[in-house]
């Protein structure tokens, strides 16, 4: 049934009936009659029931007026559509396209924005570009005069110096170009969304998953290949592509992105290239003895870059601050002027800050898991993802290229992983509490600090014995009703009473650690808990669209099982009106790819909204 209905009078209509709350959406929350009765032009008419129906009506209309229509044939099966199915669906036909983007003539504008604090944007982008890449060089500032951006050649050596020199003039990195018969065209990526409008370092890994279960293909090739891009012109995988982030990458998922991709295409010429990037960037990020390599032969995150991380909004560090500012007898802005300008030295301070740096390179910014000491740390995340490295490594040479690549053979990347393994064994695991910890190397001890990213391992790989063990500590130290929490209650319960809210921790639950553990549940063949974990992650996505029009945001709290989420940084991807253009790219992922896991029975249950608790 379709009914051809006029666009605006409706939204009109459905809104000053169904909106009681003016927040230009319909949700549970709403005090209005939940019926509305949509009559098409020829007198025909429809009652719509429920939030979750009438919501949809919303977004179809919004959907038909954004393609310029004055009219909207609207089809009841969208209006009624399986919940699951729908979001599904959104994610695939609308939420990738609202979330891609390139650094080209036609999509440089969309990057101009940089919402993270008011400081970032400018009037004029700059366009910072490698010092070897005269084909952007000569690209953007040939669009100089179109658009409102000005190029600027990187020097050879970037240094952090270099680096704080130019935060007061932040700008977005360029990437990949490619010209072909006298036309130049930016490789895509996808973007988080919301205030993170670039293209981020892991949050890359965890959407090309989404986007190769969507057949999209073409756009995660794109997103190793501007992967690439990045090691070779800027000597690492980024943060992400803007100024303030050229010392800093992230966790290390090259490697993991290249064999997903490649599973797929075959194409074992695009392999050999990005193996040789991929052993570059393993050799000159991660294995520099004194930066991210430490003594006991271990790897650690270590971000550098002076003064205050310039992209953290105002306010943040002013805890912090406040003690130094007392000490010199200065308001905090007056302390952070002369601290950042170099007339106030303070050592403990500027250890403080390499801590900072180095947890949002762990991309866990913030956790008091990692808060103040990061940088001491060989992370149970890091250690596992190179293991990974050496094994992949290992396999694409002795598969694919007759056991010998450049300098390497396939034995001696096994034998580089499996010594990474023993001494992973050696200083992290703890046999009685089953599970890796984080190890101190300075002080030469476990961390003994339960989280989500302790169970890494059962995905990169771990003694087949121990598996057994590590899951019974997953399923009864982190198991929430909406899936794995960051950290565990016991940990959250050890803090201070006026600690602050760490996004990363307890009660909060994140794509990327869900997708991991759920990579290690399938490998390691504990299908109950597989199932039972992607059904309750599932379905609190589920649900909460549903009951909120379609909202899918950058985390949630899996104990309450909501998106209403009190933390620091708030919650990236609540803040639209009519229909949410993009959720959120790992969130996005995370749907597909728990659909591909579940049992076609649970995926009736999760389209029923069948509780997690009335099946598990």
């Amino acid at each position: 049934m379709t009914f051809k209905v006029h666009i605006q009078n409706n939204i009109n209509n459905l809104l000053n009936q169904e909106d009681t709350d003016g927040d230009k959406k319909i949700t549970i929350e709403d005090q209005g009659p939940k019926a509305f009765n949509l009559i098409s032009e020829d007198g025909q008419s429809m009652l719509i029931e429920g939030t979750y129906h009438l919501s949809n009506l919303l977004q179809e209309l919004v959907i038909q007026k954004q393609l310029g229509k004055t009219f909207a044939d609207i089809k009841l099966k969208n209006i009624i559509e399986l919940p699951a199915n729908r979001i599904s669906r959104m994610i695939k036909d609308f939420y990738w396209k609202g979330l891609t983007r390139s650094m080209d003539e036609l999509g440089i504008e969309a990057l101009i924005s940089d919402t993270k604090n008011d400081e970032l944007t400018a009037s004029v982008l700059p366009v910072y570009v490698p010092f070897s890449d005269e084909l952007a060089y000569t690209y953007y500032t040939s669009l100089e005069n179109k658009l409102p951006i000005k190029t600027t050649k990187l020097p050879v050596d970037i240094t952090p110096d270099f680096v704080k020199s130019i935060n007061n003039k932040p700008g977005i990195l360029s990437l990949k170009l490619e010209e072909n018969q006298n036309e130049i065209k930016a490789v895509p990526f996808v973007v988080p969304g919301g205030r993170f409008n670039e293209m981020y370092g892991w949050d890359s890994y965890f959407e090309a998953i989404g986007l190769l279960c969507d057949g999209k293909v073409e756009l995660a090739q794109a997103m190793a290949d501007n992967f690439q891009y990045q090691i070779e012109n800027y000597g690492k995988i980024l943060n992400a592509n803007r100024s303030y982030y050229l010392t800093r990458t992230q966790p290390p998922f090259y490697t993991s992105l290249v064999l997903d991709v490649f599973e797929v295409t075959q194409n074992t010429n695009w392999l050999e290239s990005h193996l040789t990037t991929a052993i570059k960037e393993y050799e000159t990020v991660w294995m520099v003895k004194g930066k991210r390599l430490t003594n006991n032969g271990l790897n650690r995150y270590f971000a550098e870059g002076l003064g205050i991380p310039p992209e953290t909004e105002k306010g943040h560090f002013d805890d912090v601050l406040a003690v130094y500012a007392e000490k010199y007898k200065l308001n905090i802005e007056e302390f952070i002027e002369q601290y950042q300008l170099g007339k106030i030295k303070e050592s403990e301070l500027d250890s403080y800050f390499t801590h900072d740096r180095s947890l949002r390179e762990s991309g866990h910014d913030t956790s008091w898991r990692l808060d103040n000491v990061c940088a001491d740390l060989n992370t149970v995340t890091l250690n596992s993802l190179l293991y990974k490295y050496e094994s992949d490594f290992a396999h694409i040479i002795a598969t694919y290229f007759n056991d010998k690549f450049d300098k390497y053979t396939s034995t001696e990347w096994k034998n580089k992983a499996e010594k990474r393994l023993e001494t992973m064994y050696a200083l992290m695991w703890n046999q009685e509490k089953g599970q890796f910890f984080d190890y101190n190397f300075k002080t030469k001890q476990q961390t003994h600090f339960v989280s989500a990213s302790n169970f890494v391992p059962l995905w990169t790989g771990i003694h087949k014995n121990d598996a057994p063990k590590m899951v019974h500590s997953l399923m009864n130290q982190l198991k929430e009703s909406g899936g794995i929490a960051g950290t565990s209650r016991a940990m959250n319960a050890n803090l201070p009473n006026n600690a602050i809210q760490r996004q990363w921790d307890y009660p909060n639950g994140w794509a990327p650690h869900q997708m991991m553990i759920w990579k290690g549940l399938k490998a390691r063949d504990f299908q109950e808990e597989l199932q039972e974990l992607v059904y309750r992650w599932l379905y609190m996505i589920t649900i909460n669209a549903v009951n909120y029009n379609g909202t899918i945001p950058e985390k949630y709290d899996v104990v309450a099982a909501t998106h209403k989420v009190f933390a620091e940084y708030g919650n990236v991807g609540t803040d639209f009106e009519y229909i949410t253009q993009e959720g959120f790219g790992w969130m996005n992922a995370s749907f597909q790819f728990g659909l591909s896991l579940l049992s076609e029975a649970n995926i009736s249950s999760l389209n029923k909204l069948v509780k997690p608790d009335k099946l598990f």
